[in-house]
């Protein structure tokens, strides 16, 4: 009967993770809030993905305030923890944790499951030559609750548009970036759950080099602490971040339909022989958007120059 063999960690294997991930770190922040239960699992995991790596890494879980065992779940398993004394929201616990973070690339993951730590290592080594690798749910997205699945299409549809690239998944919580990088963008980052949407729309409407990377979606431990209004919040926040950093891809286009609904109804007063005022109207206020685009423009150039 033949031996069967087995795999050591041999030399081998140690020079080559140690030639593939020479020369980087990782600072890891985890927001939590109510997910006791979930945080120590999620830090074992997190331990268990890049401890083999032999690199300098971190984990930092920020407590946002919860009113169950999570903090002391947290003290519990190792990491270093951080709180806010009161709920202060998704965005506002991310950014304590980027402060804090020692290291120049720093990756975010959510504590309820859905993000399986196992694609850090690799999202990490892609990362040397990009800005920004973001987990690109994809296929996966089967796990999200069907009511929430057109709203996330639509919102990537309208963000893709208006930021002139695809953008598979706009607010993934799986993503690795550099410290340098997010730094500047920090003071524009929003306290709630667009964190993720807007840093996404930052990266890209400023040249920023950014990937994503297909991963698992887990099926999530506990209950969505979105709700049904931070749909509309989206969309008005895509729309801002555009008109802050790229306003002519907002105000040509909404000019463009005052054009269009004007031209019309000129061509139908000249058929009846009657011009109203309704076509001169259009008319204008398509002047006006433009030169409200142009000025937008203008200071976006100005405030967020090198």
């Amino acid at each position: 009967m033949k031996k069967p063999t087995t795999k050591t960690a041999d030399k081998s294997d140690t020079v080559k993770i140690a030639g593939e991930y020479d020369g980087l770190s990782l600072s890891v922040v985890i927001p939590a809030y109510n997910e006791q239960g979930a945080v120590h699992t999620t830090v074992e995991d997190v331990q268990t993905h890049l401890a083999p790596l032999g690199i300098p890494y971190e984990i930092i879980v920020v407590d946002d305030g919860s009113t169950d065992g999570t903090r002391q779940e947290a003290i519990d398993s190792g990491a270093t923890v951080d709180w806010n004394e009161v709920n202060s929201g998704y965005g506002a616990t991310l950014k304590r944790g980027v402060r804090q973070a020692q290291y120049e690339y720093i990756a975010i993951l959510d504590t309820d499951g859905t993000y399986p730590a196992r694609y850090l290592p690799d999202m990490l080594v892609k990362c040397r030559t990009q800005d920004m690798v973001v987990g690109d749910r994809g296929a996966a997205m089967k796990n999200v609750p069907l009511i929430r699945r057109p709203a996330k299409k639509f919102l990537n549809k309208l963000a893709s548009l208006l930021a002139e690239r695809p953008l598979n998944d706009l607010n993934s919580g799986l993503r690795v970036f550099r410290k340098t990088e997010l730094i500047p963008f920090l003071p524009l980052l929003p306290q709630n759950f667009s964190f993720t949407t807007t840093i996404t729309l930052c990266m890209t409407c400023n040249g920023k080099r950014m990937i994503y990377t297909p991963i698992e979606y887990g099926k999530r431990v506990g209950k969505s602490k979105i709700r049904p209004v931070d749909f509309i919040n989206f969309i008005i926040l895509v729309l801002r971040v555009m008109v802050l950093f790229n306003p002519l891809r907002v105000f040509i286009p909404l000019g463009l339909g005052f054009f269009a609904l004007g031209l019309i109804k000129l061509v139908y007063d000249i058929f009846i022989g009657n011009l109203s005022e309704s076509a001169i109207f259009a008319f204008l206020a398509a002047i006006m958007i433009w030169s409200l685009g142009l000025i937008a423009d203008m200071i976006s150039r100005l405030h967020l120059r090198p």
